[in-house]
């Protein structure tokens, strides 16, 4: 196995943020993604708010579960704290750092099998209990790692690779973020950096539990069904003596529209999906408005992007617990251990 690496020197009279950091300051590994996915334009949205907000690295914890998405942190914030958790488990892995330490900033990393179906409860839960945190889902609506199965977030009627069709109502994860009480809800397209980077900026800003699903097409499964030069079918006619695969480069899907219009963009597999984008008139501070206009705009088979809703006066799961504003690794013995008195007084408010 190769492993290539970044080149520690790099040039002199690279632009610097206010604390003098370069954007190569917030990069990481180079990505093993295949060449054109839209995750590693989700990472470089990320690098580029952190350095445009000049975010001390070292600040921020990066968390994921599994799946091709959740190898991202890998590429992104090198310098920072990080914690690769198990499929589905990173919500409750990222509540508790932040109970134990509320200084950081704490970068939830999902994709939409990672928080969509075996997450689905830790992504709920972690939500409405106002976990203050960027909780980020690159939803491209397939299992990348395995083969490109429909995940639950595929649109009823969409197509797999092998044109079988989904037959399953999809799981929209902003309808459920507006209902169970995120603060801070978003959505945006990965070739979008306009968008997609002013709106990972005020997620890491925000004060409380703030969720961006970010459309994210996967391009290694665009082979389709009748094809003689598909993957599948040379297999099936081949006595090979092992098995290899090949996932062709592919250019990265950029798009630019103004606020207000409808932009169609053609993927690589040939599907198409239709972006609607927010005006300046829109009330991101209406939650119920907010979740009928994705309704409304579904209906019409467009995906809303932009900021979705914010709430003005948010508060987070420290706020409602009254916890210590001082890490607990920086506590001493008196503050964790108060003695038997206080071990008696609390017993007793439980009787």
């Amino acid at each position: 196995m190769t492993f290539i690496t970044k080149p520690k020197l790099h040039h002199p009279k690279l632009p610097t943020n206010h604390l003098g950091f370069t954007r190569r300051d917030y990069e990481g590994a180079v990505s093993t993604l295949c060449a054109g996915c839209g995750h590693d334009s989700i990472s470089a949205a990320i690098i580029q708010a952190c350095f445009e907000l000049a975010i001390e690295p070292h600040r921020i914890a990066k968390l994921s579960g599994i799946g091709c998405s959740s190898k991202t942190p890998t590429y992104f914030l090198g310098n920072s704290h990080g914690f690769n958790s198990v499929h589905g488990r990173m919500p409750s892995v990222l509540t508790g750092a932040n109970m134990a330490n509320r200084d950081l900033i704490y970068l939830g990393v999902s994709g939409d099998g990672d928080s969509a179906s075996i997450g689905l409860g830790q992504f709920a839960h972690s939500i409405r209990r106002g976990v203050n945190m960027v909780y980020i889902v690159e939803n491209n609506g397939v299992y990348g790692l395995t083969k490109g199965q429909f995940s639950a977030t595929s649109d009823r009627g969409s197509k797999s690779k092998r044109g079988v069709p989904n037959n399953d109502e999809a799981i929209d994860l902003v309808s459920m973020a507006l209902q169970l009480g995120a603060t801070y809800v978003g959505r945006s397209f990965s070739g979008d950096k306009a968008q997609l980077v002013p709106l990972i900026k005020g997620a890491l800003l925000h004060q409380g539990a703030a969720f961006i699903d970010c459309v994210s097409p996967c391009v290694a499964f665009n082979n389709h069904l009748g094809s003689t030069k598909s993957f599948d079918y040379v297999r099936e006619h081949n006595d090979a003596v092992n098995r290899l695969d090949i996932i062709p480069e592919r250019s990265e899907i950029v798009t630019d529209y103004e606020p207000g219009q409808t932009q169609t963009v053609t993927q690589h597999d040939g599907s198409m999906i239709r972006l609607h984008k927010l005006t300046p008139e829109y009330d991101p501070q209406d939650r119920v408005g907010a979740m009928n206009f994705l309704q409304q705009r579904y209906a019409l088979g467009e995906i809303v992007t932009g900021l979705l809703y914010l709430d003005p006066e948010p508060r987070d799961l420290h706020a409602y617990l009254n916890t210590s504003a001082t890490p607990f690794n920086e506590l001493g013995e008196a503050e964790l251990c108060p003695g038997p008195d206080a071990l008696e007084k609390f017993n007793a408010s439980l009787r």
